[in-house]
């Protein structure tokens, strides 16, 4: 590991400019993703310190603007500090899809590297960053619309019985597939209806294999579930105490509730669904319990998602803690191969 990565005062020392500008011609691109709270940002910005890098975020719903503590953005004085890209680039009323991720993370990537800096790619968005690395998914781009009217059908009708109507539709693909993968039976119901087409008519998409491009080094770091939503628990709280309603409410007038995809953001649906109640105290414990739990499932789902991303190395931060996984990251961004 890097012996050398403290200085006598406990600081970093600068990286050597030649080191950097020998890496800079491989096109290195840090991926560095984890369930929520598991602390990306934190470790992000050092990296990003360390390197001369500018991060990159691969987040569904920073790229809005006034989206901002329900999402645990990077504040406004850490963002002077380090350049980020993909944050508050969006109105509510405009949509934003993956092949748009695609397009402007790749074009951020080949920016960053043309400066001769380090991109840093940064969130938990797992189907943003499988198509970063992979290349956008085939089919039409997403329809909010269509998509709210097969959620409705999920949850009124269950899981399993719309994947009985995928199947039903498209047994060949339906047979590829987990009955209760929530996610791949709506995206395939949405081809199929926007389309006229099977899913299984189109052409296989994108190949699990490193892409020319970009040398992605990948890294997961993550804490033991029983720690990790203790501090998922800690960090809804804080967001109440930072003004979270007041930010959705402030939201809604600018039109939260049309914006179906960032309406349905994780703390900005169960919010929303308490400002349309009495506002009782029993109201506010059932949104707190609510927003907790919607969180805690989600990074449930993240970890689902990411052991099946082969380009991933794990980081158990409760082992190695911020400073070693900070090592580990730089060992091998610096590293020959």
């Amino acid at each position: 590991m890097r012996g050398d990565l403290l200085d006598a005062q406990g600081q970093e020392p600068a990286p050597s400019r030649k080191k950097i500008d020998a890496l800079a011609g491989t096109k290195r691109v840090i991926v560095l993703s984890g369930p929520t709270a598991a602390g990306k940002t934190r470790l992000s910005l050092e990296l990003a310190r360390i390197l001369g890098g500018e991060i990159v975020s691969a987040d569904s719903v920073q790229v809005y603007r006034g989206m901002d503590i329900g999402t645990a953005k990077a504040t406004p004085e850490e963002r002077m500090e380090v350049p980020h890209h993909l944050i508050d680039t969006h109105d509510l009323s405009e949509s934003f899809n993956v092949v748009q991720f695609y397009e402007q993370a790749t074009g951020a990537c080949r920016e960053i590297l043309s400066r001769g800096h380090v991109p840093i790619v940064v969130g938990g968005t797992g189907f943003y960053l499988h198509a970063l690395l992979y290349g956008p998914p085939q089919g039409p781009p997403a329809s909010q619309e269509v998509r709210q009217k097969l959620e409705e059908d999920i949850e009124k009708f269950g899981t399993e019985a719309i994947y009985d109507k995928l199947c039903s539709l498209d047994p060949d693909y339906g047979a590829t597939i987990n009955h209760r993968d929530r996610h791949k039976i709506i995206r395939a119901l949405e081809i199929i209806t926007l389309t006229g087409k099977k899913v299984s008519e189109f052409p296989k998409g994108h190949v699990p294999s490193r892409p020319k491009e970009f040398d992605f080094r990948c890294w997961f770091i993550y804490f033991p579930k029983e720690i990790l939503f203790s501090r998922i628990e800690m960090r809804c709280d804080e967001m109440m105490t930072q003004g979270f309603i007041e930010e959705v409410e402030a939201l809604e007038n600018e039109g939260l509730r049309e914006n179906l995809s960032a309406a349905q953001a994780i703390g900005y649906r169960q919010c929303l669904e308490f400002l349309d109640s009495p506002r009782s105290d029993e109201d506010w414990e059932h949104f707190v319990w609510e927003f907790k739990k919607a969180s805690r499932r989600y990074a449930k789902r993240q970890f689902t998602w990411f052991r099946r991303e082969p380009l991933f190395r794990w980081v158990d931060l409760d082992v190695y803690g911020y400073q070693k996984a900070l090592e580990m990251i730089l060992q091998d961004y610096e590293s020959r191969y």
